[in-house]
């Protein structure tokens, strides 16, 4: 699923050469998800002073807000490699059983879009995750036979933006489970000032607010804005980030103070020209605007429902009071506020 926008919460190519370096490697270092991180930060040091191997865990939420990040920070916690692969990438149950039969004790395995396994893939994953073993079936027909082969005690890192997609067997074998939720302006504020650091561009507080306010609660579209204005900065500027460089260079970007692009947008104002404002289901959307529907029940609404704009309800989608006022307009039954 490919997003060429500059406010994409998904990741686009350009983003892999500089997420790497700038992704946290220790709990202390990952800023927000306070929650997320005492949690984890008791099981690690349970697990660690068992010598035992961490529950299996699945970090679930939208793109964009570090479940990948946090699976790696678990490893360097444990002081455990990590393999990783994809949901997608796993075609047969031999793909699986090398990449099982190939972790160390303790090691830790991530599975990225862990919803889009085959459930071919997912049987072999049961005993694994259970108990520890791979069932392996030899021969055919009436002289076929089941052989166990024992693994290492692992731990299971799946990630995923859509729980819902989730076997109910699958998610019953993890015994951490977490959601990840959009930042707050303060720790997304936290987040670039760092990331500013690490690029060593000069950036002043009211440029790191005004990106963090435009950075739609997640960290990946936070940093991708910051290595645009500083772009912006180096050439038609000093290199300073300031505040007037920051508003100048989101302006030039096309995007707004809500963290809105053009496709935002387009998607609003067809669930208010089109459909009325709907209730409007979510194919119906996908056709009118040419997008895919993954694309925007994965990647444009949540962002969207979070802030108000759009409701999600067994109809369909309604555009909310705040969208029809962003745009000047009255909502149905209700007077401009």
């Amino acid at each position: 699923m490919t997003d060429p926008r500059i406010v994409t919460a998904a990741k686009v190519d350009e983003d892999v050469q500089y997420e790497a370096g700038l992704r946290p490697r220790t709990l202390d270092d990952y800023i927000g998800q306070e929650r997320v991180r005492a949690n984890l930060q008791v099981s690690i040091a349970a697990a660690r002073q068992r010598r035992e191997a961490l529950d299996h865990v699945l970090l679930y939420g939208p793109p964009g807000l570090g479940k990948t990040t946090l699976a790696y920070v678990i490893g360097q916690e444990l002081g455990a490699a990590v393999r990783a692969t994809a949901g997608p990438v796993l075609e047969r149950p031999g793909d699986l059983a090398a990449i099982l039969t190939s972790l160390g004790e303790h090691e830790v395995l991530f599975i990225d879009e862990i919803h889009r396994m085959s459930p071919v893939i997912e049987e072999v994953l049961y005993p694994a995750m259970e108990d520890y073993e791979l069932d392996i079936v030899i021969g055919q027909g009436p002289g076929a036979r089941s052989i166990k082969v024992p693994l290492q005690k692992f731990t299971l890192v799946g990630a995923t933006t859509r729980a819902g997609l989730l076997t109910a067997p699958l998610r019953s074998r993890f015994g951490i489970v977490h959601r990840l939720d959009f930042y707050n302006e303060v720790d997304l504020k936290e987040i670039i000032t760092r990331s500013a650091r690490i690029l060593n561009v000069p950036v002043v507080d009211g440029a790191a607010a005004e990106l963090a306010r435009r950075s739609r609660g997640t960290p990946r579209i936070a940093n991708r804005l910051l290595r645009r204005v500083r772009d912006f900065a180096q050439v038609r500027a000093d290199g300073a980030i300031t505040e007037k460089v920051a508003i100048d260079a989101l302006k030039l970007l096309e995007v707004d103070e809500h963290g809105f692009d053009e496709v935002d947008r387009k998607l609003l104002r067809t669930i208010i020209d089109k459909f009325g404002g709907g209730p409007v289901g979510i194919n119906s959307i996908a056709a009118a605007i040419s997008e895919e529907k993954d694309a925007i029940e994965d990647i444009y609404e949540p962002f969207l429902i979070q802030i108000g704009f759009l409701d999600r309800t067994p109809r369909g989608r309604v555009a909310t009071a705040l969208a029809y006022n962003y745009f000047g307009l009255t909502a149905p039954g209700r007077g401009l506020w």
